[in-house]
């Protein structure tokens, strides 16, 4: 991504087009970064989760993950065959082969282990219903970088299709919403 800024210097107004064209530009840069990695004890934790409810082969594993995870985590088998061997080693499953492929399984030691971790990785940093019909976002890695590029994106929404009346009410929404930000921080 380059570093240019527009002719004028920093004070100078930027084109409206060039502006949007920039935000897309680090918004693409940005979701190829986001939400993409998980740290090793989240793979343990996804590990053990999908076991507690069957018995599963490795790449199995990794597409269970995926999918559950909306498609922003996708394990390596460098990353879930080692830590298969590792719960392993610490008596927590076991392999059987079958027809070329390693099944695993949780012992009961892994089952106890499993249900005293809590809740799966992938729901750390997804949605989860609140009650009332709405999605409300959990304080997981990058819950909040998402809603920031999902705001943003529905800035640029309203940008190129809303009406005079419709950005200018954006405008006040995204101004009180930065107002709550910052009241926020001055809390802490």
């Amino acid at each position: 991504m380059s570093t240019s800024f527009p002719t004028g210097g920093f004070g100078a107004r930027m084109d409206p087009d060039a502006m949007w064209q920039a935000f897309e530009q680090l918004r693409s840069t940005f979701e190829k970064k986001v939400g993409s990695r998980m740290g090793r004890g989240d793979v343990r934790a996804a590990v053990l989760s999908l076991l507690s409810e069957k018995p599963m082969h490795g790449y199995q594993i990794i597409r269970e993950i995926e999918e559950r995870s909306g498609g922003s985590w996708k394990p390596s088998a460098g990353s879930v065959y080692p830590t298969l061997q590792l719960l392993a080693d610490e008596g927590l499953i076991t392999a059987e082969e079958s027809n070329g492929r390693k099944t695993y399984a949780l012992t009961e030691e892994g089952r106890e282990v499993a249900a005293s971790e809590g809740s799966a990785p992938w729901l750390d940093g997804g949605d989860t219903a609140d009650g009332t019909g709405s999605q409300r976002r959990t304080a997981g890695p990058g819950a909040l970088p998402k809603a920031g590029m999902e705001l943003a994106q529905a800035v640029a929404q309203v940008h190129r299709t809303g009406t005079p009346d419709q950005v200018q009410e954006a405008v006040a929404v995204l101004e009180e919403a930065r107002r709550k930000l910052y009241s926020i921080l001055a809390q802490g």
